[in-house]
Order: C-alpha cells, then structure tokens, then sequence
C-alpha cells in the first residue's frame, strides 16, 4: 500500500504507548492496532484530529505517501 502509517515512531519518539493513546483518543486498542499496522482502509479526520492533539504532531508525521514502482 503507497500509504505509510509512521505512528509508531512517533509514539516512540513521544513515549507514548498504544493504549495510553488509545485512552486519550477514546478508541479501542484493537482499532488503534488495526491503523498502526497499515491495515485500516480508512481513518477519520476526527481520529486523525485527536491523534495529533494527543501526540503534538501534524498528519503528515503520522501518513506518508511512497510512490509504487512500475
């Protein structure tokens, strides 16, 4: 998928864990996991809101496009 998910540097970067920002952010650990993982075919901009308000960070620390190889 040409979408990254870089959360987890972040967390890390914050020391943060999942569930401490799953906390903060009111979902579920399994859905935080789901987005962590790159596996999540979509995510709200309320989410996404509360992601970076939680974490201190604009979108585009967390999301990266990479180009597919043709």
């Amino acid at each position: 998928m040409p979408i990254i998910v870089n959360l987890d540097i972040i967390l890390a970067k914050r020391k943060m864990k999942s569930k401490d920002l799953a906390e903060i952010i009111g979902i579920t650990t399994a859905n935080l996991s789901i987005l962590k993982s790159g596996k999540a075919k979509a995510i709200r901009f309320s989410t996404l809101e509360a992601i970076c308000e939680a974490l201190e960070c604009q979108p585009s620390d967390i999301l990266e496009y990479e180009e597919k190889t043709k």
